[in-house]
């Protein structure tokens, strides 16, 4: 007999950026090597920090691994997701300007998508977030 999934685990909050180009496509990145699920394809972001909101979590993780500086943030969805590392609260947010050049920062790569993407493999956490998008067009 197995047990169920321990859901007592304190979620870590993570700011996701949706970032849509003039086109209405949207960028994803592979996971650095070195990382869970490294070569997993995801949206850019990362952990908030003591004291910091979603959008400043964001914009700081954004310049970390991407190198650019993001525009107005769109707060659009939060998804709880247990992973058997983790538990993570993904705060999804879009944002359609930015300015810098992107550089991968991290060794990661990048890819502009649309639906069906057509990199693989794609983090769990990032597939609600596909079907959410192929819900509004």
């Amino acid at each position: 007999m197995s047990l169920p999934e321990p859901t007592d685990r304190v979620p870590v909050d993570v700011a996701v950026g949706l970032l849509f180009d003039a086109d209405g496509r949207f960028l994803l990145c592979s996971r650095p090597q070195g990382k869970v699920y490294a070569g997993y394809w995801e949206f850019p972001g990362g952990k908030l920090e003591a004291g910091e909101t979603v959008e400043q979590a964001l914009r700081r993780e954004l310049i970390e691994e991407i190198g650019v500086t993001i525009g107005p943030v769109e707060a659009w969805r939060v998804h709880l997701m247990d992973y058997p590392h983790a538990r993570v609260r993904l705060h999804f947010c879009k944002v359609r300007t930015w300015t810098g050049d992107f550089e991968m920062r991290e060794g990661q790569q990048m890819a502009w998508s649309r639906l069906p993407v057509q990199v693989a493999p794609v983090l769990p956490g990032t597939l609600p977030v596909l079907e959410w998008l192929a819900e509004e067009v």
